[in-house]
């Protein structure tokens, strides 16, 4: 990929496959080794959520929020049909087409390989990142592909708001359906602490800053201090996970494989449902790839902290997530290459 292409991605977001297999190894060595330290971390749990985790996880998300202007919402009626395609890829086809392809995959093709209860706790995994399209790293994908800005900014935005209704009874159903019995009011907590509250952080400070500095200085001077704490409190957080995990997944390792392998095919196909939906209804490239990135990525952030909070950090649930985090970058970026390749598809 070019230096032009890869302009305006950080050097932790671009290597961020790298470091989350770093901490990864890092976090079952600690487990191994050094499980004094899991031992007392996990002391620290209220309500089944890690408080340090907890205090990560906001570290990843708070940064995320500050870039979601709400004001851009006006101009959702100027050019809905980009709109049409991303809520209807995000909230009708892709939670249901994640629990159709982990299911066939972790209960069918690998029932040899995956215990039926082992499977069930994988698929719950898969349903939470399912139901948790991107929000904040879509910028960087819309970006690489020269997408339009402000109107990336509409579906991030329009999007939040989605999640805030759809996301807890979506689960529910997904994960009831899958014979995963969840408290509904642990899962709507977990929306609150993890969504509303940052998503509220975020509007606020935006808000006060911009009337006190100008919008300029919080986009060009205020957000850049935050570049680098989102992937590191995902890297933290990570290696925490793992030191949790770390037993399971030396007794496994086959199964980080067999989990990447449903959400990575999962991945290809929402991008080219949106994408190519987009196609058909004539819309330009840098509506059109944004479309597709939205809906192909996904907050892992949300998956994660939902996994640790309804069934704890050393759950398969949680394990899955996390390898959710794993493919996403390199897949992303295979993506963004397929969407810069194809422009000439588009009318400009």
């Amino acid at each position: 990929m070019s230096k032009e292409k890869l302009e305006g991605i950080s050097f932790f977001e671009k290597y961020l496959t790298l470091w989350v297999a770093l901490c990864m190894v890092e976090g079952i060595l600690i487990g191994k080794y050094l499980p004094i330290i899991p031992d007392f971390l996990s002391k620290f749990e209220y309500a089944r959520v890690s408080i340090p985790i907890a205090v990560l996880i906001w570290l990843m998300i708070y940064p995320m929020m500050l870039k979601v202007d709400f004001h851009s919402i006006k101009n959702v009626g100027k050019n809905p049909k980009g709109l049409y395609v991303t809520w209807i890829t995000n909230w009708l086809i892709k939670p249901f087409t994640m629990f159709g392809i982990a299911y066939l995959f972790f209960y069918v093709f690998f029932k040899a390989l995956i215990p039926r209860e082992l499977a069930k706790e994988y698929l719950a995994g898969a349903v939470l990142l399912g139901a948790a399209p991107c929000t904040a790293m879509v910028f960087v994908w819309s970006h690489l592909t020269k997408g339009n800005p402000a109107y990336t900014v509409v579906q991030v935005a329009t999007n939040d708001l989605i999640i805030l209704i759809a996301f807890t009874p979506i689960v529910a159903f997904l994960l009831g359906v899958s014979g995963v019995s969840i408290p509904w009011d642990t899962l709507l907590l977990s929306v609150i602490l993890f969504v509303v509250i940052p998503l509220a952080a975020g509007i606020l400070t935006r808000n006060y800053i911009t009337k006190r500095k100008g919008l300029d200085y919080f986009e060009k001077t205020f957000i850049p201090k935050f570049s680098n704490i989102t992937i590191t409190g995902l890297l933290l957080t990570l290696a925490i996970i793992f030191s949790f995990q770390g037993n399971v997944i030396l007794d496994n390792p086959l199964h980080i494989l067999l989990i990447a392998i449903p959400l990575t095919l999962q991945t290809f196909l929402i991008f080219f449902v949106a994408y190519m939906s987009s196609r058909a209804l004539k819309l330009p490239h840098n509506i059109a790839a944004p479309a597709g990135m939205i809906g192909a990525s996904n907050f892992f952030e949300l998956a994660v902290a939902v996994a640790i909070s309804l069934f704890g950090a050393t759950s398969p649930v949680a394990l899955a997530t996390i390898v959710g985090v794993l493919v996403e970058v390199p897949v992303m970026l295979m993506l963004v290459k397929i969407a810069n390749s194809t422009k000439g598809w588009f009318k400009s």
